[in-house]
């Protein structure tokens, strides 16, 4: 008896030993999948560079994360994605900042117009010390921030005359997103700003409901709204940024390492997509002009007589997001024009 529960017991022991390994090996095997939603489609710029991260964090981690990227808003809209990255029911997402000021008011600081001048500007403030405040703001609500992509500059459309100047844009019927900021910020300039949803544009424009609008230069392509506006202002009035989100509550599931590998594969997708953006709007601009839009540039003079114009609408801006973060922002901005 109890040769038997000896031998019973080494069989036992064999068929362990024998099994361990294999569970330890279908564990290691299987990958941790990673749901990232974002808004435009696969053959955008935003759908590019999520391969480009997806293919980094594969590669980095040996196979062992996998991303799923998932696009054309199949997610839902930035706000949506916004509350299952919180709530921890989905990984990761891109999307814009704008939408994020009800969640952390600090990203209201990328709405003021005529922040920054150009994409260098842009990127040393976005990757400097201020923004990394105010992407540090994001872990208390439940998100955390990896990178700022772009979305571009926004610039001037109509139908009635090129805006060379302040006075050009006094009775266009401007539609506008439906944001305050904007809102403000154009009818001070002198437009009859409208705010209207995105889905109704063309056919405003069409009707001449609305006379112009504002978006960068690759929506203005792709929406075909040289059909109906004949005057393109180079403007860059706003600088729209894009943000790469993760759900804390999953981030904090992640060991050091599998965190380095998406902070690293966030910061190569950023270098990728700002890229591809600033060549595609290139593109864009030349299109637009080959499909007979009328395009001028407004002068360095007139941007500054806009933004003086405006100084109430950042007054706004600065006591929305604080005194002490609008006078960082502004002081770091002086630096990076005067730094070679």
């Amino acid at each position: 008896m109890n040769l038997n529960r000896r031998h019973l017991a080494a069989a036992v022991a064999l068929t362990l030993a024998a099994a361990t390994p294999l569970a330890g090996f279908a564990a290691d095997i299987k990958p941790r999948l990673i749901r990232f939603g974002y808004g435009l489609n696969e053959q955008s710029n935003q759908g590019r560079a999520v391969k480009v991260f997806a293919d980094a964090v594969e590669k980095a981690s040996g196979g062992k994360m996998k991303v799923r990227a998932i696009g054309a808003a199949a997610l839902g809209p930035d706000t949506q994605m916004q509350q299952a990255l919180i709530g921890g029911a989905q990984e990761m997402m891109v999307g814009s900042t704008a939408t994020l000021v009800g969640i952390t008011k600090e990203m209201a600081l990328w709405d003021t117009p005529f922040l920054v001048n150009n994409g260098k500007e842009a990127d040393a403030l976005l990757d400097g010390p201020v923004g990394q405040k105010v992407m540090a703001k994001l872990p208390e609500k439940g998100l955390v921030g990896l990178a700022y992509w772009e979305n571009g500059f926004r610039n001037l459309t109509n139908s009635k005359h090129p805006v060379n100047k302040l006075e050009d844009l006094n009775g266009i019927k401007l539609r506008v997103m439906q944001n305050n900021v904007f809102l403000d910020s154009f009818k001070t300039l002198g437009a009859n700003a409208v705010p209207l949803p995105f889905s109704e544009l063309f056919s405003a424009l069409e009707t001449g409901t609305v006379d112009g609008q504002e978006n960068p230069f690759n929506t203005i392509l792709s929406s075909k709204f040289y059909e109906v506006q004949k005057y393109l202002s180079v403007t860059n009035h706003v600088y729209s940024p894009w943000i790469v989100l993760v759900s804390k509550k999953w981030w904090d599931t992640l060991s050091k390492d599998e965190q380095k590998i998406l902070m690293d594969a966030a910061a190569a997708s950023r270098d990728y997509e700002r890229k591809d953006t600033r060549d595609e709007a290139g593109k864009a601009l030349a299109e637009l002009k080959a499909k007979g839009m009328q395009i001028n540039e407004l002068s360095p003079a007139e941007t500054a007589r806009m933004r003086d114009k405006l100084t109430r609408i950042n007054a706004g801006v600065a006591a929305n997001v604080g005194m002490d973060l609008w006078n960082e922002t502004q002081a770091e901005l002086a630096r990076i024009r005067t730094s070679k």
